[in-house]
């Protein structure tokens, strides 16, 4: 199947954290147009099983193929860990899949040979064992020290990161002696972008906090250029999909694009 530079990107997540994804994406791509699924209706994926996981993203993935996206970005940590390989062979030759691990891989395989690095992640994306495949695969000597933090995701949702109680919580979890004598810290999870200022407070310069998002659309916008599908239009339309609609979504992300977004809710989403 011939794919078109005009075609939309597809991206998807659980909730709003892929929208991280989706404004880098935006703000290195502004002429895509883009088609962002959120699953709001089973948010979060960090707590529920790879098999869950999977069914959800290949019901994702063929709505986006029904809207005829020439990409597929799963901006999530979690689905890419359990389910890019069964949405890649779902998808074929259809559109290309893209996931926000390989390309922070790829980062870390350029700068951190024989280091330490940290993990934060939900309990589903650290119990895959994805990251410690990848960066074993490598053979590059670096030491990967993991750490699940299940209350942030929650958090970020519900927008408590401007309170007091989320900077304890932050801390909390970067005190504990499984991130000690790290090097750089890998945001395991597309949601912790929004509290990355508070993490960076926490180690100050002396650690790089290590961004997927920006790196994934980096590493998107590299491949649209090498396949000659990057959209010529100026006239990009977005478009905001959910399984379940709330005002939180709404406000999210029109904060985050700074404008009055298409929003409608998927009918008949069980």
């Amino acid at each position: 199947m011939l794919i078109h530079a005009s075609q939309p990107i597809g991206i998807f997540d659980s909730g709003i954290g892929g929208l991280t994804v989706a404004r880098a994406l935006k703000n290195m791509l502004p002429n895509e147009s883009m088609i962002y699924f959120g699953d709001t209706a089973h948010l979060p994926y960090g707590d529920k099983s790879a098999a869950a996981i999977q069914a959800y993203s290949i019901k994702i993935g063929n709505i986006l193929l029904q809207k005829n996206c020439k990409v597929i970005l799963i901006a999530c940590n979690a689905a890419s860990a359990v389910a890019c390989d069964l949405l890649k062979e779902y998808v074929g030759r259809r559109a290309k899949v893209f996931n926000v691990i390989d390309p922070v891989i790829g980062y870390i395989r350029e700068r951190f040979a024989r280091q330490s690095i940290g993990l934060i992640a939900t309990k589903r994306t650290i119990q895959s064992g994805v990251y410690a495949r990848k960066i074993k695969a490598l053979q590059l000597g670096i030491q990967l020290k993991s750490l699940a933090t299940p209350l942030l995701v929650p958090l970020i949702e519900e927008r408590f990161v401007k309170e007091e109680i989320s900077q304890e919580i932050v801390y909390d979890y970067l005190k504990k002696p499984q991130l000690g004598h790290i090097h750089a810290l890998i945001l395991g999870c597309t949601h912790y972008p929004v509290i990355k200022k508070q993490i960076e407070s926490f180690y100050q310069p002396k650690i790089e906090v290590i961004d997927g998002a920006k790196l994934t659309a980096a590493s998107l916008k590299a491949f649209l250029i090498d396949k000659q599908l990057v959209n010529p239009s100026e006239h990009a339309e977005d478009h905001f999909i959910v399984s379940d609609y709330t005002t939180d979504f709404e406000q999210a992300t029109r904060l985050f694009f700074n404008k009055k977004v298409r929003l409608t809710q998927l009918p008949s989403w069980d």
